[in-house]
Order: structure tokens, then C-alpha cells, then sequence
């Protein structure tokens, strides 16, 4: 499946109600972003230049272990949400602009007061 065809599934929810296919391609995004850790990582490695952050860079900003850290950005990673490149002994993680653009067509409102 390319990118275009994995992020067609983002019509927004006030133009169309989605098909069960396409929910199911939705729902582990948005789950993944559900919990507070991957919500405060994805925020940390969007707001980074580049969008791009070492875990190394991450693990200082909370009271986890670096296993628990790890499967968090696995989650978001398993999820489409950032791509992953290792670099020596560290992995840097990077917010995949497409997936970050579908999520929020999602939300684009018809509805939107004039």
C-alpha cells in the first residue's frame, strides 16, 4: 500500500461517516495517541526541529524506565505515527507529515460557525 493510499482513509467525519475499512486503518492512530505518554512524546518529537528527535533526547522528560519509553515510541511507530532510523547505539524518531496531516483532515468541519 503507498502513503497516498494509506492515508485516503482521512475523509473528514463531517462530510461522510467512514466506512468500517477505513475506521479500522483510523483507530490504532488515534489509540496510540490516547495515552498520555505517546501524547507527550509525539508532541515532544513534532515540536523538535526537524520534527525529529533521539530517544535519547526523550527518556530525560519523564519518571519511566527506558524499556517503558521504548515501547511507547513502538506503539507510535507500530501505529504509523513516526518513523524510526537507527544511528549508532540511538534511534531517532521522526513525525511522518502525512500521517499528522490525515489525523487532522479528520477533523475538518463543514460545521465550522460562519
Amino acid at each position: 500500500m503507498s502513503m497516498s493510499e494509506e492515508f485516503a482513509c482521512c475523509t473528514p467525519l463531517a462530510r461522510e461517516p467512514l466506512s468500517a475499512d477505513q475506521a479500522a486503518r483510523v483507530a490504532p492512530m488515534l489509540k496510540a495517541l490516547a495515552d498520555p505518554v505517546r501524547l507527550r512524546l509525539m508532541s515532544m518529537v513534532m515540536s523538535r526541529e526537524g520534527a525529529e528527535a533521539c530517544a535519547c533526547e526523550l527518556l530525560p522528560a519523564f519518571e519511566l524506565s527506558q524499556p517503558t519509553i521504548s515501547h511507547h515510541l513502538k506503539v507510535l511507530h507500530e501505529s504509523g505515527l513516526v518513523e524510526r532510523d537507527k544511528r549508532g547505539v540511538w534511534v531517532y524518531y521522526r513525525a511522518r507529515p502525512e500521517a499528522i496531516a490525515a489525523l487532522g483532515s479528520l477533523f475538518d468541519s463543514a460545521l465550522a460557525p460562519a
